[in-house]
């Protein structure tokens, strides 16, 4: 390309208008048809805008090749050692992040050992476990765990551990915190009239910048478990605070098995949590506990005097030891199992074992059945007794305790609209069907004990034995007392032998 090429391309007007090109012998020649004054000027003009046009050209063709060197070369070579740098470590700035780092240096300096419950983060956690285990304080270099967005961070800490609680309230607040303190009667008292207007801490929920840390208290109970209780929202509280709806903790009282603890390095910060976040993890839907009616039994001794013989006496003695017996071994078979019948009965009704009933009466659902329970039974000392049905249909185990003390084991099967367990009458091999309508299971105290009953405990019991189920009944007839019995056929005499076993 001709000079004269990159001139007509510049500015194709001037050219038409200042110049006249001819051709002579093939050969391009310009010739200008202007006076030598204005000739200079033109060739000024033009000269100016050439040098700038190819300066234009070279520097963007140097900027190129200086974002191509970048892109392919330098990046490639430092980029890891880059992203590890101090300066670039990637979202600990965020609001969530600070937050959590402070509440932690306040609970730290105040000895106050909280752990980690969040849902999401332990989560995360459980997937990262072994990243989590070996990393080492200060060394992330991006913040995956309490960076996640979320509305509040969940911290638990045992209430019997913790010291000076006015003064941490205070603390917090002088760091910026606003705290909202949740209390309530302390349930553990009911039982006892002098004692149970006494307030204890729940929650607390502390808000900083954006974000909030609800922190949950938990209690010890007799059953050596750990237990906290429903955030109820009172009249004075500003509803706008935070959004309560969102809380995983505290729409319900919780009953958790108490956690060994394990430090680990998170985000940069040093926190404890569950050693095992899997189990603890598994507990949080199934959490709900309800408390044993403790005014309503007074009420019920009030009317009916207790049993006080020695006879009685006996008979509860054994009869919960049996219950903590069967509540070992079915633990460690991995089997879920609530108390049924007179045993629920006495629980809801009179917060204790019903002396007249001689037995202790527990459900189980068929889907968790194992072929090795009657064995795990008879390892921990409790022979059969008997066992009528069969897994497919109306499974019934009796196991024999000291003292004349039975327990009897009943299998639930589930329908479309209900739920129902078996029966057996075997002289005759009649069959009978009692149906509850559907329920869930909640943990409860009883006999020092942490065991689950259905949630839905009045419909159960109602089902069962009516709405008289207040007045105590000591003559029962299992085949006609029951208000949820009905017929349920015969057992062929060809499987009598599987399904009609006497020991």
């Amino acid at each position: 390309m001709t000079i004269i090429d990159i001139l007509v391309n510049i500015h194709p007007d001037l050219i038409k208008q200042d110049y006249l090109l001819t051709q002579k012998d093939e050969t391009k020649w310009v010739t200008f048809k202007r006076q030598p004054s204005e000739h200079r000027r033109l060739m000024s003009r033009i000269n100016k805008n050439v040098i700038l046009a190819l300066l234009t050209l070279t520097s963007s063709a140097f900027l190129l090749f200086q974002l191509y060197y970048y892109k392919h070369y330098l990046s490639a070579k430092n980029g890891a050692g880059l992203s590890k740098s101090k300066g670039s470590r990637i979202g600990f700035d965020g609001t969530q992040w600070r937050t959590v780092k402070k509440f932690i240096m306040l609970t730290s300096s105040q000895n106050v050992p909280v752990f980690l419950i969040d849902p999401l983060i332990l989560e995360l956690i459980n997937k990262n476990f072994e990243q989590v285990k070996n990393a080492s304080h200060g060394s992330a270099s991006e913040c995956k765990f309490f960076c996640v967005p979320r509305d509040f961070t969940a911290f638990a800490l045992q209430y019997h551990l913790w010291k000076n609680e006015e003064s941490w309230f205070r603390i917090a607040e002088n760091m910026g915190f606003q705290c909202l303190k949740f209390e309530s009667k302390d349930p553990r008292l009911d039982g006892i009239d002098s004692l149970s207007g006494t307030d204890i801490p729940l929650h607390y929920i502390c808000t900083l910048a954006s974000h909030a840390v609800h922190l949950v208290v938990f209690h010890e109970r007799s059953g050596n478990y750990l237990w906290h209780g429903h955030l109820r929202l009172k009249g004075h509280i500003d509803r706008k605070f935070v959004p309560f709806r969102k809380l995983q903790f505290g729409r319900y009282p919780g009953a958790f098995d108490r956690p060994e603890l394990q430090q680990v390095t998170i985000d940069g910060l040093e926190v404890l949590i569950p050693k095992d976040p899997m189990h603890f993890l598994e507990e949080i839907p199934h959490s709900r506990f309800i408390e044993c009616r403790y005014k309503e039994a007074r009420a019920f001794f009030q009317q009916y005097l207790d049993d006080n013989t020695v006879e009685a006496m006996a008979f509860r003695k054994s009869a919960k030891e049996l219950m903590q017996l069967a509540a070992k071994t079915l633990k460690k078979l991995g089997v879920r199992f609530w108390l049924s019948s007179g045993t629920c009965l006495g629980w809801y009704r009179q917060c204790g074992i019903i002396p007249y009933s001689k037995d202790v009466d527990l459900g189980i659902f068929i889907q968790d059945y194992k072929s090795d329970i009657i064995s795990a039974f008879q390892d921990a000392g409790l022979p059969l007794k008997h066992k009528f049905g069969k897994v497919e249909d109306s499974l019934e185990l009796s196991f024999q305790g000291k003292d004349d003390v039975k327990l009897d084991i009943f299998f639930f099967y589930e329908e479309t609209d209900y739920m129902w367990n078996g029966g057996t009458q075997a002289k005759t091999g009649k069959k009978f069907k009692y149906l509850f309508p559907k329920f869930t299971l909640c943990w409860t105290e009883f006999v020092d004990m942490k065991v689950r009953v259905p949630c839905e405990t009045i419909e159960y019991i109602e089902a069962n034995y009516g709405k008289t189920w207040k007045v105590p009944v000591r003559t029962w007839d299992w085949k006609r007392s029951p208000h949820n019995v009905q017929p349920n056929g015969v057992w062929p005499i060809s499987e009598w032998d599987e399904v009609i076993q006497l020991y």
